[in-house]
């Protein structure tokens, strides 16, 4: 392999990975908005992690997916559920104790890094998803600032901007090899 064939192919790598980072952060970002918070892909919903009362299971910070859950009332103990706690706050806790059975099932839940379980039952109709057991760790900051106006706005014109800049350095590096090929033409032809 040649070096200028190199050359070529890492410019196209490196055109093809900023692409991808663009459509990636555009969905991200479409995905966010669409659902109103957080993104949703194939069906799992991505929460970040915005506290410890869940460590060591996952970190502060972390991004996990949860999915839908179609009956809640048949959860056992020891699964790991997200649920609303008020119209805008969701909490994502152990089930440590089941109470009750069918239209009477209570919840008792507790964040395994907390030393008391959490003070009110949860009702099956407060249950939203249960936790599939995929964690990111740390990504949840990124997730937090994409859903911000600052990180929506940042996170689709930034790859753009790089690509943009990207695509222009390399119109003007094949401007000067053009040019640099000309002026050697003109020199092999005065010689001649």
């Amino acid at each position: 392999m040649t070096f200028h064939t190199l050359k070529k192919w890492l410019s196209g790598a490196v055109t093809a990975f900023l692409f991808i980072i663009l459509i990636f952060m555009v969905l991200i970002v479409i995905s966010s908005k669409a659902s109103g918070g957080e993104p949703s892909i194939f069906g799992y919903q991505f929460k970040t992690v915005l506290s410890g009362s869940m460590e060591p299971t996952f970190q502060t910070g972390s991004i996990i997916a949860v999915q839908a859950v179609n009956n809640a009332s048949k959860l056992k103990k020891g699964d790991v559920i997200t649920y609303k706690i008020d119209k805008t706050t969701t909490v994502t806790h152990r089930i440590h104790e089941v109470k009750g059975t069918g239209n009477q099932t209570k919840y008792i839940t507790k964040g395994d890094n907390n030393d008391n379980r959490d003070f009110k039952p949860v009702l099956p109709e407060n249950v939203e998803a249960v936790y599939t057991g995929f964690t990111v760790p740390f990504v949840g900051y990124f997730m937090h600032f994409a859903q911000s106006k600052e990180g929506t706005a940042l996170l689709v014109i930034l790859p753009g901007v790089l690509l943009l800049i990207y695509s222009v350095i390399m119109i003007w590096k094949s401007f000067k090899e053009i040019d640099r090929h000309k002026k050697k033409e003109e020199v092999s032809s005065t010689d001649a």
